[in-house]
């Protein structure tokens, strides 16, 4: 290409007046349309304001027909708010990232209300989101997000104890309140607020910079997995393998990039070449860009400069360098229509314009660099664990990377160490992967630049080089392989694996077998090999069943906090009317995704493995009653290789029924709520124990169908039971619903449709009549049971059943005891057919009361239908046995305590609070011509402590305990809007209250909970003394 190219280098003449290459301002390069310091990065021009426009730093409507906007990243302001604009240019933020971190980009959706990080422009057409954290991009601006996801594990590289606010800017809620001003700082029309996506804390622009660095993960802090005791080595898996999100979710990235230049490109130049005074132009970054035919399209006056429309090419590619530094040259493989991108003003010229913009055939340019013979590089020292220092080193044509490692050292204060126990590392922070690459010691450092600069110069401006100690890695992957059969040997285990996925054994070792399951976890120590097994495990079958894997990470226990109790997180993406998906996000982003498991991605086992080492940790359970007997069965067979054996269950319903949900304050149904608000109520429901049940199914007979009457009986066969287990018509009734789920699944995707079935099959067996008395024979503690005439027969663990319904009454009962779920009793109650249950499910009735014990024998005489929470079958001829399952289970109850919403006043929501304690000596107040001596704290008291019926009892308390002569008072809690706080203002005139300094409130929490802080602070003798 380069003989077929011509070059177009940027001049030094200045634009006309009327064009973007006149302005003073173009380009960012410290200069400023209105004076004074430049913002970081930005470009701003004066423009004309055609339509409502908002700025991007105060909210405000920008009143008239001018405005200040950023030519590179769109950002609007008022001309007085330039001088205090914090928020980096969209060209230098990959500059600014601490830890490269790759971004985990699901599919492309509709995102309403919600704006592009790197544009700044409103997400209109399919655009990408982060399953991690909260960016949004469009389609083409993904490739030039930077690397700044969360840093959810440590992987070798960077890995550091202290973690920082992890901010990002937008996308809040118009009604989201700054925690420090407490002015609103969301908003619907702009990308405009601050939120660390660890702790939650909201803040405007100029209010975040004030905060302490260091993040103690807010009010969720006691069950967020901490970072820094997770560790997992992904070099070659992508980010959807490592938080494990499924991959049918996924589009093929490569054909979206396709897609994304040719798409976006044909779209602007639609909308662009309605004005016949511009010219479109086709610009490619470098060769990568060529191969993939992405493109960025640029729009230039027709009377255009060199500069012009290199700059412009710059900024299409979120470049701030000096235009001087690079030039264009043109795309030979595309037929052009004009030979130079100046035009002139000649007829004939014209007329070749003219075709130009009717048929939109646009020119096409590849932007290069030019080649120097010295250049500054920067280099990052990797050992840092805090901070984004680097050292600048000027290098030429005859550096080569050893000498580069000679010179950094003394810079960075290590010249009496080896060169040769250091390496250079080449980091490219892709939006989707950051890639390392050591370089050679006898590598040309210039040469390495320039083929960079080839390839991409944005991948140039994305691309970083760390000087980094020579240390002997280790490697180490953990996967976990499902769907194996079961009750097999570990030799049995690895010949299999052998067979199958052709492992290599010198790399890969069987670490844990999971016999009863079928599963395996491997632990290989070759980042291909385990990038190989993986992708061939999902094309393998064994005895006619799909192998699954998971990739884990490894939970260092060790360095849990004492007080950090994690909670495991399972999702049932298919409960809900698929409302699991959102759930599985907003878990992600509030959580460490790596403690937030999919059940359809190999079940509960993979969840429980990582938390095996784990000293303490709850279970927040998402689904229905099957999903929550599912997870405790798996629970009870593992329980023996837990370390915490015994962890508690929350549930999140979302199933049809949810009567255990309902039985433990849950709800009737997940209906939308606060994702944030449901983890706080978690945190705060109290610890109850529940009965489980062993149901032993041992048929007698063949099971109905076999040929001849031949066929062996069924093997005894055993299930647990947590809600309860019906015999007869209630099965009956289950099992036809079933039958019509597996017809047309996806039907059943919401719970009104699923009860509308149930009343549908209901009502179609209305005149069935079964004599179930007679086909069954019940036998409760060694003791034969007479039944009366039912048609079902129901054994009930919790007073819920049938969504809600109270199947064993309120009535008092001399014969029964008082059921409860953790009694160690079931109880047996009969309905006597679809009419009965009926009036059972509205209210009228309550089921017939049969019995009440601890063991059961049930004799079938002929086939029966039978469900055990939720799940029917037809059980043959035979006996089932029905007894206490073991230990009993810890279930969480919702405490009956309202639940404060979030964002109210009444709790706080920031873990620390800077609170500027000052003094006011004493001030003559001339309401009603009185005088009164009041001592106050001021800015900075919650507005909650001043309105709570509690405080004067508290005050008091405190008075007594300091030994003051004045009582405090309410009125002592002052906020910045009252007319005391005016009249305080008039008083101290330009000296101020005399200032006592800064405290920090430990922890949130009620005025009840700060006493002993605000204690230790009166207790001073420098407060006492003023205040007696």
């Amino acid at each position: 290409m380069a003989d077929g190219a011509r070059s177009l280098r940027g001049g030094g003449g200045g634009g006309s007046s009327g064009s973007p290459a006149s302005s003073p301002v173009l380009g960012g390069r410290g200069r400023n349309a209105v004076g004074g310091s430049s913002p970081p990065g930005h470009a701003f021009r004066r423009v004309t304001l055609t339509k409502p426009t908002f700025c991007h730093y105060c909210t405000d409507f920008i009143w008239g027909l001018a405005g200040y906007q950023c030519e590179v990243c769109n950002f609007m302001s008022h001309e007085k708010c330039l001088k205090n604009v914090k928020i980096p240019c969209s060209c230098i933020a990959p500059s600014l990232v601490r830890v490269p971190v790759a971004h985990c980009f699901g599919p492309p959706g509709h995102y309403k209300k919600k704006f592009c990080t790197v544009c700044r422009k409103s997400l209109e057409s399919p655009a990408f989101r982060c399953e991690v954290c909260e960016l949004h991009v469009h389609t083409d601006c993904i490739l030039f997000a930077c690397s700044d996801c969360r840093q959810c594990h440590q992987d070798g590289h960077l890995d550091h104890d202290t973690y920082h606010h992890h901010w990002r800017e937008g996308n809040l809620s118009s009604s989201a309140r700054c925690e420090f001003c407490k002015k609103t700082c969301g908003s619907s029309e702009v990308l405009s607020g601050m939120r660390c996506e660890w702790c939650g804390i909201l803040a405007h622009a100029a209010c975040y910079v004030i905060v302490t660095p260091e993040c103690t993960f807010g009010r969720l802090r006691n069950m967020i997995l901490p970072p820094n005791c997770v560790q997992l080595f992904s070099r070659n898996f992508s980010k959807l393998h490592c938080f494990r999100i499924s991959e049918n979710l996924q589009t093929e990235s490569d054909e979206d990039d396709d897609v994304d230049g040719s798409t976006q490109g044909s779209t602007k130049d639609i909308q662009i070449s309605t004005d016949s005074s511009k010219q479109i132009l086709k610009i490619f970054d470098g060769n990568d860009a060529v191969k993939r035919n992405q493109f960025r399209l640029i729009s230039v006056p027709r009377i255009a400069k060199n500069e012009e429309v290199v700059e412009a090419a710059l900024r299409a590619y979120y470049i701030n360098d000096d235009q001087q530094e690079y030039e264009l040259q043109t795309f030979t493989q595309q037929v052009l229509l004009s030979d130079d991108v100046i035009n002139r003003n000649d007829a004939a010229e014209d007329s070749n314009l003219g075709s130009v913009f009717r048929e939109s055939v646009p020119e096409a340019w590849i932007i290069r660099a030019k080649p120097k013979d010295e250049e500054v590089i920067r280099i990052y020292p990797a050992w840092l664990k805090v901070g984004m220092a680097y050292v600048s080193l000027r290098v030429n044509k005859d550096s080569i990377v050893q000498t580069v490692i000679k010179e950094v050292l003394p810079l960075l204060g290590r010249q009496t160490e080896c060169f040769q126990n250091f390496k250079l590392v080449e980091v490219l922070m892709g939006s989707k992967q950051v890639q390392r690459m050591v370089l050679d010691n006898q590598e040309l450092i210039l040469n390495r630049l320039k083929d960079i600069r080839k390839t991409s110069i944005r991948q140039m401006n994305q691309t970083r080089f760390y000087i980094v100690e020579n240390s002997k890695s280790i490697v180490q992957v953990n996967l976990f392989v499902g769907g194996l059969p079961p009750q097999l040997s570990p030799e049995e285990y690895t010949n299999i694996l052998k067979e199958e996925l052709a492992i290599k054994t010198n790399v890969v070792s069987v670490s844990h077998v999971y016999q009863a399951q079928g599963a395996v976890v491997l632990q290989i120590s070759c980042f291909s090999e385990a990038e190989r097994i993986y992708m061939l495990v999902k094309d393998t079958v064994v005895n006619d069943k799909p192998l699954n894997a998971v990739v884990l990470p490894t939970v260092m226990a060790s360095k849990i906090p004492q007080n950090c109790c994690p909670l495991l997180v399972f999702v049932n993406p298919k409960s809900g009317g698929l409302k699991g998906r959102d759930l599985l996000y907003s878990f992600r982003k509030l959580l460490n995704p790596h403690q937030v498991f999919e059940l359809t991605n190999g079940g509960p086992l993979p969840g429980f493995h990582t938390f095996s080492k784990v000293p303490s940790f709850r279970v927040l359970v998402c689904g229905g009653d099957g999903t929550v007997g599912w997870v405790l069965g798996a629970l009870e067979e593992i329980r023996h290789k837990l370390v915490c054996s015994e962890p508690s269950v929350a549930i999140l319903p979302l199933g049809t029924g949810n009567d255990l949900g309902r039985v433990l304050r849950w709800g009737a149904g997940y209906s939308g709520e606060d994702p944030y608000s449901i983890l706080v109520s978690v945190d705060e429901a109290d610890d109850v124990l529940m009965d489980r049940w062993t149901i032993l199914l041992d048929a007698e007979e063949p099971a109905e169908g076999a040929e001849n009457g031949i066929a062996e009986p069924e093997p005894p066969k055993i299930v647990q039971m947590n809600n309860y287990c019906g015999l007869g018509i209630d099965a009956e009734l289950s099992l036809d619903f079933h039958h019509a789920r597996e017809e047309e699944p996806g039907k059943f995707n919401s719970r009104f449709h699923n009860k509308g079935v149930y009343v549908k099959v209901g009502l179609q067996k209305i005149s069935h009549t079964r004599n179930l008395h007679k086909d069954i024979k019940l036998q409760v503690d060694q003791h034969e049971v007479e039944l009366p005439s039912i048609e079902g027969l129901i054994f009930i663990n919790i007073p819920s059943w049938g969504s809600g319904a109270d199947l064993w009454g309120s009535e008092s009962d001399n014969r029964f005891e008082k059921p409860r779920i953790d009694d160690g009793l079931l109880e047996v109650v009969g309905v006597t057919g679809v009419v009965h249950m009926g009036q059972v499910q509205g209210g009228f009735r309550s089921g017939i009361r049969i019995a009440q014990g601890s063991y059961f024998r049930v004799t079938l005489l002929k086939p029966i239908p039978v469900q055990v929470d939720g799940e029917p079958w037809i059980q043959a001829p035979g006996q089932i046995i029905i007894s206490a399952a073991g230990p009993k289970v810890h279930m969480l109850k919702k405490s009956k305590q309202k639940q404060k919403k979030t964002g109210n006043l009444k709790e706080m929501k920031v873990d620390n609070i800077s609170v500027q304690i000052a003094l006011l000596k004493q001030y003559n107040c001339k309401e009603k011509n009185t005088k009164h001596r009041r001592d106050y704290f001021c800015k900075g008291i919650p507005v909650h402590w001043k309105t709570e019926k509690t405080n004067c009892y508290i005050l008091e308390q405190m008075s007594a305990t300091l030994k003051l002569k004045h009582s405090l008072r309410r009125t002592h809690f002052v906020s910045k809007h009252t007319v005391h706080q005016k009249m305080m203002l008039n008083h101290w005139g330009e000296k101020g209250p005399e200032n006592l300094g800064s405290f920090q409130i430990p922890q949130s929490g009620r005025l009840v909970q700060v006493v002993s802080w605000l204690k230790s602070i009166l207790m001073d003798k420098q407060v006492t003394s003023a205040l007696n």
